[in-house]
């Protein structure tokens, strides 16, 4: 699994996602994406919309407002029972979810670095001693066995940390018993936990903390409405159900999509853009007859985890986990999580819930509207069940980026390739001319370019060698490359043969067309038939 700071890194240096407010030095958990960025980001929520509600009868689309009556999160309980438990570091300030905080240690940059140290050397002993001294400083100054590393049991840690160094092998993490036993030793038994920033055992005792962002409507804040941004998308379709229902006469069972942002004052942001305070969801709510709300519910687990593999992330990093009891929504009759394996672990992709009929009820009850859908066959008026797929598109993003990404060694020299599914590169096609200083070659190319864009997103680009040109491609996941050349144009010595090269990024093999065939070539490509491609033209050798 590729680590995540060679993600933020392509991410910024090819511009899919940089830092907002950089240049004032950025604010935490917010990110602006960039040209490649936002072009990846709308192919997602473009492939979403155009397979959840143009493809199918049964749905039909909706753009709530993100501030809303204040009741409407009275109703949903958000005001009552939206909050995480939080706790804080006396020593560093920092803040964590008291219920995450054992993963938190887990994926630190200080825990990681002493994994790291301890497989460098046969030495326990001695590779602790070195990681006190050295990284632990600077990593982990709070923590008691830096501070007294004379009294620390280094045969014990060592011994810890190397048993269960085998989770990352498997692409899991220890459970919280676990991840106590490995700190153990270096906490000198001042505690059983610590922070994850600093190494500091004087943590606060948790304390629930709101999630809701206020924001206030009106010109003056005392006389203002006070309101809040919406923490997801769904009590917008809630509130609207009858609306749509009389405007689109759909029968159930249908559903309502929206993509749009929500926004979290959440505790612990992080992981890039994981966890962001500002996000955009893409949700569906599917109401259907009490009675088949389990068999629904079943078809939306198994059309979204599908949809992942559709576009091309890996069988082996995605998975399903179903909510224990314990862990369900209150109005919850079950959930289950499309989880992808993100490179700081198994982490939700995607939730997949039964809401049964809580939010409409709700909603009645403290609208005074009735919420209900007369249903013809038994001629009575019943309050709809409801099947909620709802998936983030910063965290589908990251997912589709992160599983693209791939180095391999080709001539001896590294080759760094984001292979995307052609729907979802940011660029569809790339046109090159093998030299920029004939004018035939580069008004050719950028004539091809304009006709291209027509139908796709395509790039006309000269701005380095033929072979830089193609690994800059690579590195931003364009799936194809037309190359013009003088055999294109022709010149003094032959003429024109109107055929240029198309590369295949993945494979890097190339073929030879005809202009006159090169958009219904390109049509066939991009529709996964390569092989086709070159059994017609013939693979061109270089």
């Amino acid at each position: 699994m590729v680590d995540m700071d060679k993600i933020v890194s392509l991410s910024k240096r090819r511009g899919f996602i940089f830092q907002s407010s950089e240049i004032y030095g950025g604010l935490g958990s917010a990110w602006d994406y960039g040209p490649l960025g936002v072009e990846l980001k709308n192919n997602v929520k473009r492939l979403w919309w155009r397979d959840n509600v143009y493809l199918r009868d049964d749905m039909v689309g909706l753009d709530a407002a993100i501030t809303m009556h204040p009741k409407v999160w009275e109703a949903s309980g958000h005001l009552a029972s939206f909050s995480d438990p939080f706790t804080g570091c006396a020593e560093c300030g920092r803040h964590y979810r008291a219920d995450q905080i054992h993963d938190a240690l887990w994926s630190s940059r200080w825990v990681r670095s002493l994994r790291e140290r301890l497989t460098k050397g046969n030495n326990a002993v001695r590779e602790i001693e070195k990681w006190l001294n050295g990284d632990g400083k600077k990593l982990a100054p709070n923590l008691p066995a830096v501070k007294r590393p004379e009294e620390i049991k280094s045969l014990d840690a060592a011994s810890d940390l190397r048993v269960v160094d085998a989770f990352d092998q498997l692409g899991g993490s220890p459970n919280p018993y676990e991840v106590e036993a490995i700190i153990k030793p270096f906490l000198l038994g001042q505690s059983h936990l610590c922070c994850p920033n600093c190494g500091g055992v004087h943590l606060s005792p948790p304390k629930p903390a709101s999630l809701m962002l206020e924001t206030f409507l009106g010109p003056v804040k005392e006389t203002a409405t006070k309101t809040y941004l919406r923490p997801e998308t769904a009590q917008g379709i809630f509130v609207n159900f009858d609306n749509v229902l009389q405007a689109s006469r759909k029968k159930l069972p249908f559903g309502i999509a929206q993509i749009g942002k929500a926004f979290r004052n959440e505790i612990t942001p992080g992981n890039f853009t994981f966890r962001t305070r500002e996000f955009e969801q893409m949700e569906i709510e599917f109401f259907v007859l009490p009675g088949t709300d389990e068999e629904w519910h079943q078809k939306w687990i198994d059309e979204r985890f599908a949809w992942y593999l559709r576009y091309g992330i890996r069988k082996e990093n995605i998975r399903l986990r179903e909510h224990e009891k314990d862990e369900l929504a209150h109005y919850a009759k079950r959930t289950a999580d499309i989880e992808y394996l993100f490179p700081m672990g198994w982490s939700e992709l995607e939730g997949v819930a039964n809401r049964a009929d809580f939010d409409l009820k709700q909603h009645s009850q403290y609208s005074g509207k009735a919420l209900e859908y007369f249903d013809e066959e038994s001629k009575q008026k019943i309050i709809p069940y409801v099947i909620e797929p709802s998936a983030g598109a910063d965290r589908s993003t990251l997912a589709f980026l992160v599983d693209a990404y791939h180095e391999e060694e080709v001539r001896g020299e590294k080759r760094v390739v984001l292979k995307f599914h052609p729907e979802l590169a940011p660029i569809k096609i790339a046109v090159l001319p093998l030299l920029k200083k004939n004018d035939r070659i580069v008004e050719t190319a950028k004539e091809i370019t304009a006709d291209l864009r027509r139908r796709w997103y395509a790039v006309y680009d000269d701005t380095a060698s033929i072979g830089r040109l193609y690994r800059r491609q690579d590195e931003v996941g364009t799936p194809f490359c037309v190359t013009v050349d003088v055999q294109t144009v022709g010149d003094e010595k032959a003429p024109a043969d109107d055929k240029v090269t198309i590369r295949d990024r993945n494979t890097m093999e190339q073929v030879r067309v005809s202009l006159s065939t090169l958009e219904p070539t390109i049509e066939k490509l991009m529709n996964g038939k390569w092989a086709e491609v070159a059994q017609e033209h013939g693979i061109k050798r270089a």
